[in-house]
């Protein structure tokens, strides 16, 4: 797969989001359904980040790299 996510998308997931959503899951319980789903949605973020491919994106045909459209 090719990258579908420019470096700004790419650190707010990793420095924003996924930490946001560690320290919610924190607060809310770690042992808890929301934790453990907040834990999750930080996990997938942090991957995302790292690798710099979102699936999602890709099943809705976007780019935020801005380089090039997506073909539909």
């Amino acid at each position: 797969m090719s990258r579908n996510m420019s470096t700004l998308d790419r650190v707010i997931r990793g420095f924003a989001v996924a930490p946001l959503a560690i320290l919610a899951a924190v607060l809310l319980g770690v042992g808890s359904i929301g934790g453990i789903v907040l834990f999750v949605i930080a996990a997938i973020m942090i991957v995302t980040a790292a690798v710099g491919v979102c699936p999602l994106y890709s099943l809705l045909h976007l780019d935020t790299r801005g380089s090039r459209p997506l073909p539909h």
